[in-house]
């Protein structure tokens, strides 16, 4: 690992790589396979640090690196890294996604009297060392990943006895929902506080507890044991999505997004019309799918015309452009890419504003701050300990990396020529 220097906010501006729409054929190959290297390398050599776990948010006036919910950053950029390793066959993703599998797999909980077989899924952010559902959860998929490539059943076992700790200590399931926390020190689930609304006195079901389908848990969950429970479980959340979606294919009684001021998070809703997609191919249920349609057409809303897509956006169609967010532009692409699997039209030109958009818009990797060099743009502007906070996100470049993956095997198939 090259020395992680600290650089002026100007090297935030230098040139990133240019991509000219319209490229088609074997030079689109190559363009697509390129940049598939480059950010799948990125993660292999610069974000998944020496202990094995996503480095995560780099500030970039500090050139300094902060942890935010490890779990699940660490395990999207498993998830690309063996997506990238099935395209080309590099060793390194495989190798790199490993030893970040065992530090996810060393979380296991072993010596708690309540938590036992839990993970250490801490947020690591303003919700502290607080155990957070949907970071384990939106980490997870990763996990059976590596399982489903290497046969390592610890893979699969310790993803599997957490979310079974989860279905017995936080679910709801006459509600369809799941409680949010857990206090790491008692084990004691959260059920009427939660950290994330640290001003609100009285708070109630759904402040502390949301459908909480990110990751597809316990569809993986039931993939890798047979155990029918799981399936019903995964079917429950599914009828809770539909049930509890909004009409514009949003989830807004659920935070992250805020329904008081129409903010909408750039991947929440994604998460969950992503596991919706999951359960129609599991189901066959259209309704589903139409959910899913929902959100996917928001989200060409929010793009803008340069193929962009801002942290904050508004349901009243406003933007906050403060923030670009790449992995919300990837994340859309992913799930407009899976519809037209479906045969779901009316998608096709912003897959590809999509692809344009993550193919210019990251750092040369011959950039002189190698926290950066090779990574997707995916930048978050906070006010946070009396300053001014830039950061450069990791999962940017993760789900860039998952998008293009998903796009070449889509679009030229099969396994790349080396």
């Amino acid at each position: 690992m090259k020395k992680m220097i600290n650089y002026s906010l100007l090297l935030f501006l230098i040139p990133v790589f240019s991509y000219c729409a319209g490229d088609e054929g074997p030079e689109k190959e190559k363009r697509v396979l390129k940049a598939l290297n480059e950010t799948a390398g990125y993660i292999s050599n610069v974000l998944i640090n020496e202990q094995g776990f996503s480095r995560c948010d780099y500030n970039i006036p500090e050139g300094k690196w902060y942890d935010y919910e490890p779990p699940w950053h660490t395990g999207q950029a498993i998830y690309a890294l063996l997506e990238a390793y099935q395209i080309t066959g590099d060793e390194s993703y495989m190798s790199k996604a490993r030893e970040a599998g065992d530090w996810w797999v060393g979380l296991e909980i072993k010596d708690h009297p309540k938590l036992k077989g839990m993970v250490k899924s801490a947020h690591g952010d303003h919700a502290g060392e607080t155990i957070v559902f949907a970071t384990m959860s939106d980490g997870s998929a990763g996990l059976y990943k590596l399982f489903d490539l290497t046969g390592d059943m610890r893979y699969g076992d310790v993803p599997t006895q957490a979310g079974d700790w989860m279905l017995r200590n936080m679910c709801l399931l006459d509600e369809g929902v799941c409680y949010d926390n857990v206090d790491p020190e008692t084990g004691e689930v959260m059920k009427e506080y939660s950290p994330f609304w640290p001003d609100k006195e009285n708070q109630d079901l759904y402040d502390v507890a949301r459908p909480n389908n990110e990751g597809s848990l316990f569809l993986d969950m039931y993939e890798y044991t047979g155990n029918e429970e799981y399936k019903e479980v995964f079917i429950t959340l599914c009828n809770s999505l539909v049930e509890k979606q909004g009409p514009k294919g949003l989830w807004m009684d659920f935070m992250p997004n805020h329904k008081e001021s129409g903010s909408v998070h750039p991947r929440f809703n994604l998460w969950y019309a992503e596991s919706l997609i999951d359960g129609y191919e599991l189901t066959g249920d259209k309704r589903y799918l139409e959910a899913a349609r929902k959100t996917a057409e928001t989200f060409t809303e929010f793009q803008d015309g340069a193929g962009t897509i801002y942290y904050q956006n508004f349901v009243d169609g406003t933007r906050d452009r403060s923030s670009v967010c790449g992995s919300a532009v990837a994340f859309s692409g992913l799930l407009w890419l899976r519809l037209r699997e479906h045969g779901v039209e009316g998608f096709d030109d912003d897959i590809e504003l999509s692809l344009e958009w993550i193919l210019k818009n990251r750092y040369a990797i011959d950039h002189p701050d190698p926290n950066l060099a090779g990574a997707v743009i995916n930048t978050r502007l906070r006010h946070k300990k009396g300053k001014l906070w830039i950061t450069q996100r990791d999962v940017g470049t993760t789900f860039g990396v998952r998008f293009l993956a998903s796009y070449y095997n889509y679009t030229f198939g099969g396994k790349a020529d080396k």
